[in-house]
């Protein structure tokens, strides 16, 4: 017998921007009688430089910033999203009046879906394209963008979330979703804007995706399509990451709990989550916040208000295990990463600058040496488990195990200078009445 779907009572709909100010309200006021039925709505910003967020704001229960490209802003939107089923938005498409009410219906039906599409321009030509685009996703199971695509959390959350490319995200993401069940395939519209083929030439934009999906189809790298679709090439810049502890009574500082008490000890946390988001938001660098022990925990999302990051969760069975998976899911994405904690309040955004600019020269890796035998920074442009595996984290010989490591592997590494860590007792002396 076939399992019947369970209910869902609520969609997060997602929209990634750039330089949207032009339709940005248009598309937020046709949502709104969504947001009424108890729906939300997430705008994720790339780094607009127009007035898209002002805009925004108003008409969406958050914006939220994110390193540019679509597939990126779309998983840090999935990561904020609260509801049953996620529906994908571009930023110039309008819904369906009932696209609410539709979408809970077909997800009775199946696991992901789309709307049928209608293109906003008057050529003729453009009725070919949108009958083309419905009638492929129903034979192939192919979805576009364009179409709207909605699918279950928990359907989303078993393929891995969003397929992180800089481009043919939503081919990939059909794929990954057909192993699951095949799309519900509406019939009612949703009305695309034609822009990109009118600003280009309907017939030189149908053969460019034309040999474009087909490059795709026999191995092409998305990273070297994008720059032939992009007029504006999209370049994903790289990620800090930072590690952060909930400020939760004796979970957050255990060690310094005999000096200062619980209660003292998670403020102290709190405080120096704050000042290590300042310094890497002064250093220009797109920050995630890996939070343990998930994201859940009202300062968290604090921080995400006060600050442009995205919230991501820690996931492993010690600090290696962690450490590696934020690399695994970040360097599929970016062309490298940094990865730092909350312990080191001299660490400086001229000292993060400088990290990333050694990786951008080639280096293989970099670490920042901790006085106390470890490291208060590492950053890397490829995930190696040996890295993390099978380390003796909080003792003496983290930062020469490290070494040992990175030269087996014949890597090219560079090292800061070496900063204290706030880990002890008697480290509290060092530090400044501005953090506590």
């Amino acid at each position: 017998m076939r399992r019947i779907p369970d209910p869902v009572t609520r969609i997060s709909i997602i929209i990634p921007v750039f330089n949207e100010s032009a339709v940005i309200e248009s598309t937020l006021s046709s949502l709104q009688p969504f947001r009424k039925h108890g729906h939300e709505v997430l705008v994720v910003d790339g780094g607009s430089r127009d007035h898209t967020v002002r805009l925004a704001v108003a008409g969406a229960d958050r914006v939220i910033h994110a390193p540019r490209g679509r597939a990126l802003q779309m998983s840090a939107g999935v990561s904020a999203a609260q509801g049953d089923v996620i529906w994908f938005l571009h930023a110039d498409t309008l819904p369906h009046p009932q696209a609410d009410d539709l979408i809970l219906e077909a997800m009775s039906q199946g696991i992901w879906g789309r709307f049928a599409v209608k293109l906003s321009g008057r050529n003729p030509l453009l009725r070919l394209v949108e009958r083309l685009m419905n009638l492929r996703s129903r034979i192939t199971g192919i979805v576009t963008g364009d179409q709207g695509i909605f699918v279950r959390r928990e359907a989303l959350d078993a393929i891995g979330g969003v397929p992180c490319q800089a481009l043919m995200e939503d081919i990939e993401l059909s794929r990954r979703l057909k192993r699951l069940g095949r799309p519900v395939c509406l019939r009612e519209q949703v009305v695309s804007s034609s822009r990109r083929w009118e600003e280009k030439g309907v017939v030189s934009t149908i053969l460019l995706m034309w040999r474009l999906r087909l490059a795709y189809a026999l191995g092409a790298d998305p990273e070297r399509l994008a720059t032939r679709y992009y007029t504006d090439p999209v370049t994903n810049s790289g990620l800090l990451l930072i590690f952060a502890k909930a400020p939760v009574a004796g979970y957050a500082k255990r060690r310094l709990i005999p000096a200062l008490g619980a209660e003292k000890a998670a403020a102290l946390q709190a405080r120096l989550i704050e000042q290590t988001l300042a310094t890497a938001v002064a250093a220009g660098i797109p920050v995630e916040l890996w939070c343990a022990p998930d994201v859940s925990h009202p300062f968290f999302a604090g921080c995400a208000s006060r600050y442009p990051i995205i919230l991501r969760s820690q996931a492993g069975r010690d600090l290696g295990e962690r450490m590696h998976h934020a690399f695994m899911a970040t360097l599929g994405c970016s062309p490298w990463a940094l990865l730092i904690g909350c312990d080191s309040p001299a660490l400086t955004p001229e000292m993060l600058i400088k990290s990333s600019r050694i990786l951008e020269q080639g280096c293989d890796a970099v670490i920042g040496p901790a006085e106390d035998g470890g490291y208060y920074l590492i950053g890397l442009r490829r995930p190696d488990p040996s890295l993390f595996h099978d380390i003796p984290w909080g003792t003496g010989v983290v930062l020469e195990q490290t070494r040992e490591r990175l030269h087996t592997l014949g890597w090219r590494w560079q090292e800061l200078p070496p900063l204290w860590d706030l880990d002890l007792p008697d480290d509290l002396s060092r530090l400044g009445r501005t953090v506590f």
